[in-house]
């Protein structure tokens, strides 16, 4: 009630002055208001509307008059301290803007926020596809309505400006900001930066669903040296002009209101303080009239203190500086400058000048407030179906064999797997709600299984993170992987291969006999090789936000794929950067590439090889194509193996998949190493596929060598959790109800196997514990390292599949690199996690054994005590430590600094069990474990 009353108060007096200012009347021109409210303020005020300060930082609201702060922003996950709902943004809009116009001249604040694909700060607005995914519809219109929708949503909270779009160009795959940009050629990215710029502003500023629009980051974040954040564009001015600066041309052509300033450097100076390109280049040559505005703090990484950050920074011409903490040394010393003439009261009066004309032609002196009534449309259904066609139209089908899509709606079984597939969060990528995003349910919207339990309700949809399902096997697998969310700076990466995790769930889905459809979550192309291969069809979904039904609309052919590439996917990391019109340009799927249409290949064409592949062990390829090669009449072939480019390779047989007709292995007479670059020829012609096409003979087709993807290390001695398998055969993975939850691995039976890669940085003897379970036949775990069984351990029987406890044995362990294979003698167990646990002398890195003098404890077995006797070579702290069999501590007989020389101390063992125990003495840098015993 309070803000209502404030604004019937502010209407009031407006009026009752409007006829005396001209500053307030809105038939004046814009120049006339700017000209007549610059002449009325002093110097503090002008200083005042130069500041951009994050809400959070102000913690006095008085600030807002006693500094004139003309700016107020919300920064990723600024949010209202009364929620994240639209209601409680506007209310947070109106309480600033309430005071703002509480100052002597009645000036609007006008508040800035990251709207990137959407209204994404607040919780239940709807996300739309990241700018690379809105690249991939190349729909300027459907671009323009996306912007339009954010807009409305944006005005119903009362923000009055987005810091969207993205113009940048992105030039290198391993920047953490490649999905802002909308492509890699400014041919892709002019037209919809303007289209985006059309619908935040609409056909008029002064609209009350028309928000100010920003261009961001000028100039060439895009092209920085290895696609560092924040760093260095090493360009001539020509490549510069010719690739960065067409975006902001088309942007200033739709009358942008303001451009954001770039963190980045170009030849080695940083753009926040660049006078040729913002002054020169940008509001004189290219006439830019709005405001240019600094990044988040983008000033303070200027050289020199910051005193000398403003006066350089707003003499290159930034008129607006996002301070957004620190508002107070700001204002302080802006002001200093201009009274010793560093700035000068015409540079002053040029900023606040474009400042105030942008707010007069926004229609903020009219209408200050928030448009309360449009909250109840922020998130509608209306505004998600339009995020809906969105992503249908960004989704780029990059790979799809013959009979796998569309789905069919009833009589099927499907499989959703993948974390990616069920998580809204992955969905929606950074600058969602949060700064750097996050996984979980953080918003509304509608997740991949979810939109095909929707959109096939006919049919058994069942959804597993892993991949595993128990009982009658699904008709196929929809895998959903890709990035964990993330935003600038953390987004760097200098490896872009997928989770080998993810890989595993695709290869292993697929070796079970199923049709596996592969899409990805990411922000940029990934090296997608492996995966690719498992896949019979393969999408790229880029990030595409809140509504997971534009993805089901394709998948189940209510619309075909439309989306092109972007940007070039490139066919591993040596390639990066790539771009369309590089020397040697030969990318894994080009610049514009995309299928439209699910349509088999024509009966009796030619088989498509899709991909080829070095697998576990380097003695098979196997051969991938698009369509059945089971034909009766495949008896020779001639296929050439060239290993590194001279050495021959003779194939010895090849046969059809045993659980792919699409597929034929190839089986050598020489083993291949990770090391080695394999290519493949054929030349027969003898090879048909099962409608009759024969396959056209091919020359050193390259070998995706499945052995240099590397499966997690485990550096022992840890805890390693069954399901974390490198590779395994005939077990499944599912949910356990054992202490700490999570997946156990199942469904053991004799002769099954998992192997977990392991590195050790000392020798010794270990513990090794399992975690078992098993309702009524026990069984028996065989134990090998490197191919050598080191012992076998028996699994009780345990009353039930999750009825868990933890039999122990020991081994010797040496230092190295080495495989273990849990191997099962005997099935009919469940296997939770096995732990390896040091309880002996132990060799440092170097191979010596530590030198600490335990010298004995007498007797041993002992009844009732033991004496223990040590020595200390120098002073330090010392702590002697026992524990049981299973690693667990059960006492503390030591711990204290102690001088050196030689102790002794009597252990009473009458309160433990009669067992196999061990102490651990620590001093300084040695350690050493000794064994006792009790019998009782």
């Amino acid at each position: 009630m309070r803000i209502i009353f404030t604004i019937l108060i502010y209407l009031i007096v407006f009026t009752s002055i409007i006829s005396s200012q001209t500053y307030l009347d809105s038939t004046a021109t814009v120049r006339e208001r700017v000209n007549d409210l610059l002449s009325r303020m002093t110097i503090d005020e002008k200083i005042g509307q130069m500041i951009q300060a994050d809400h959070k930082a102000i913690a006095d609201m008085q600030d807002m008059l006693t500094y004139h702060i003309g700016s107020v922003l919300s920064g990723g996950g600024s949010d209202p301290d009364a929620g994240n709902s639209p209601e409680a943004w506007a209310d947070l809009y109106d309480s600033f803007q309430q005071k703002a116009l509480e100052s002597r001249l009645m000036i609007p604040m006008i508040y800035g926020i990251d709207a990137v694909h959407g209204h994404s700060n607040v919780t239940s607005a709807v996300i739309f596809p990241h700018n690379i995914g809105l690249g991939a519809t190349r729909d300027s219109a459907l671009v323009e309505e996306t912007a339009r929708i954010t807009a409305v949503e944006m005005a119903a909270t009362g923000m009055d400006w987005t810091f969207a779009p993205c113009v940048t160009v992105p030039q290198n795959e391993r920047w953490g900001r490649t999905y802002e940009g909308f492509g890699e050629t400014p041919g892709v990215v002019a037209p919809l930066g303007a289209a985006a710029v059309r619908g935040f502003q609409g056909d008029s500023l002064n609209m009350l669903t028309s928000v100010v629009g920003c261009a961001k980051h000028f100039l060439g974040d895009g092209g920085t040296t290895d696609g560092i954040d924040r760093g260095n564009t090493e360009l001539g001015e020509e490549e510069l002009r010719a690739v960065h600066l067409p975006g902001y041309i088309a942007a200033i052509e739709n009358d942008v209101k303001t451009v954001m300033v770039s963190y980045s450097s170009w030849n080695g100076q940083k753009m926040h303080g660049h006078e040729y390109m913002i002054n020169e280049v940008l509001k004189t040559e290219l006439g830019f009239e709005g405001f240019v505005v600094s990044d988040w703090a983008g000033i303070d990484e200027l050289p020199g203190d910051y005193s000398s950050d403003v006066e350089t920074a707003v003499n290159a011409g930034v008129d607006m500086v996002m301070v957004p903490n620190n508002y107070v040394d700001f204002f302080n010393i802006l002001k200093s400058h201009v009274q010793t003439g560093a700035v000068t009261g015409a540079r002053i009066d040029d900023a606040v000048s474009r400042i105030l004309a942008v707010k007069f032609e926004s229609g903020l002196f009219e209408h200050p407030y928030a448009q309360r009534s449009l909250l109840s449309i922020v998130g509608s259904e209306s505004h998600r179906e339009v995020g809906r066609e969105a992503v249908r139209k960004s989704l780029t089908l990059l790979k799809k064999n013959d009979n796998v899509l569309p789905l069919p709606k009833t009589a099927v079984k499907i499989m959703v797997a993948g974390e990616h597939g069920d998580d809204i969060g992955l969905q929606c990528g950074g600058w969602t709600i949060q700064w750097q995003g996050a996984a979980g349910d953080i918003t509304d919207g509608t997740t991949i299984y979810e939109a095909i339990q929707q959109a096939a309700p006919g049919a058994e949809i069942i959804f597993s993170a892993d991949g595993s399902y128990s009982g009658e096997a699904p008709d196929c697998a929809v895998v959903v992987i890709g990035e964990e969310p993330y935003a600038e700076g953390t987004g760097d990466r200098t490896d872009l291969n997928l989770d080998y995790s993810d890989i595993m769930i695709a290869k292993k889905l697929k070796e079970s006999g199923l049709p596996v459809i592969t899409i990805l979550i990411s922000g940029r192309p990934m090296i997608i090789n492996p995966v690719l291969h498992f896949s019979d069809a393969f999408f790229a979904a880029w990030l595409p936000g809140t509504e997971g039904r534009g993805i089901a609309d394709v998948l189940f052919g209510d619309y075909n794929p439309h989306g092109l590439l972007p940007m070039s996917w490139p066919k591993n990391m040596d390639q990066i950067p790539i771009n369309f019109g590089d020397d040697n340009y030969d990318p894994l799927f080009p610049l514009d590439y995309g299928i439209s249409t699910f349509a088999n290949s024509t009966p009796g064409s030619a088989p498509q090889f899709e991909s080829g592949m070095v697998k576990e062990g380097g003695e098979i390829i196997e051969l991938a194509f698009n369509k059945s090669m089971n034909n009766s009449g495949n008896s020779s072939a001639e296929f050439a193996v060239l290993k590194n480019g001279s050495e021959v390779i003779g194939v010895t047989d090849f046969y059809i998949s045993e659980y792919d007709n699409n597929r034929i292995i190839l089986e050598l007479d020489g083993t291949l190493s990770a090391e080695d670059k394999v290519t493949l020829s054929y030349i027969s012609g003898n090879i048909k596929s099962e409608d009759g096409g024969t396959l056209a003979a091919f020359d050193n087709k390259e070998m995706i060598n499945f052995l240099v993807n590397s499966p997690q290390v485990f550096s022992l001695p840890e805890k390693v959790e069954a399901e974390n398998y490198a590779d395994m055969f005939g077990v499944q993975t599912e949910n356990t109800s054992d202490i700490g939850g999570g997946l156990n691995v199942g469904w053991i039976d004799d002769g099954d196997w998992m192997d977990y890669n392991c590195a050790l940085d000392f020798s010794g003897t270990f513990y090794i514990n399992f975690r078992v379970a098993s309702e009524s036949s026990g069984g028996k775990i065989n134990f090998l390292v490197d191919g050598n069984k080191l012992f076998d351990q028996t699994v009780p029987v345990t009353g039930g599949w999750q009825s868990w406890t933890t039999v122990a044995s020991l081994a010797d362990l040496t230092r190295g690199e080495f495989t273990i294979r849990i191997y099962a003698e005997n099935g009919g167990f469940n296997l939770n996690w096995f732990d390896i646990v040091t309880f002996t002398d132990v060799e440092d890195n170097s191979g010596d054994l530590f030198q600490f003098n335990l010298q004995q404890n007498f007797p041993n077995p002992f009844n009732p005590t033991t004496t223990i006797k040590y020595s200390i070579a120098e002073p330090s702290p010392v702590k002697l430590k026992v524990y049981n069999a299973l690693g667990m501590e059960v006492a503390t007989l030591v711990d204290e600094y102690k001088s050196c020389g030689d102790y002794s101390l009597d252990f009473d063992g009458a309160a433990l069990a009669s067992g196999i125990y061990f102490y651990r003495l620590s001093a300084a840098a040695y350690e050493s474990v000794h064994k006792m015993m009790i019998l009782k």
